[in-house]
């Protein structure tokens, strides 16, 4: 893939024991997050370590210069996905867009439209 072209970025979202075990004690105390709990989250969470030396073996065998891995500490989720996100970007090879200067057209004329009555649903707007 990278042969022809295709920019390869991997990413490994990384969180501490201490933050898995916040996020998933939030998620059994709260109901409108319980859904998000899964069986899978509580078994391995039972195997941290586990699941941490097969991360280990992953990044071994497939971190390549062609095709690194990076990291991102996510404890912060907000600041974690930015800092992926800037990232994401700085790899990205770009040219900036000439400027161009841009008018909008005159808008047609409503030639005879009347808005119909319309049983039309609108949803709720609380923002």
């Amino acid at each position: 893939m990278v042969d022809s072209g295709i920019l390869l970025l991997k990413y490994w979202l990384e969180v501490s024991p201490t933050e898995q075990t916040r996020r998933l004690e939030r998620r059994i105390q709260d109901p409108r997050k319980l859904w998000k709990l899964s069986d899978m989250d509580l078994k391995s969470y039972s195997r941290w370590y586990d699941y941490s030396r097969a991360r280990d073996a992953m990044l071994a065998a497939t971190d390549t210069a062609w095709a690194p891995w990076y990291i991102a500490v996510t404890d912060d989720k907000q600041r974690g996905r930015l800092n992926l996100i800037s990232h994401l970007l700085s790899q990205v090879p770009y040219k900036p867009l000439a400027h161009q200067d841009i008018t909008l057209p005159k808008r047609q004329r409503a030639g005879g439209y009347v808005e119909p009555d319309l049983p039309l649903r609108y949803i709720p707007t609380p923002f």
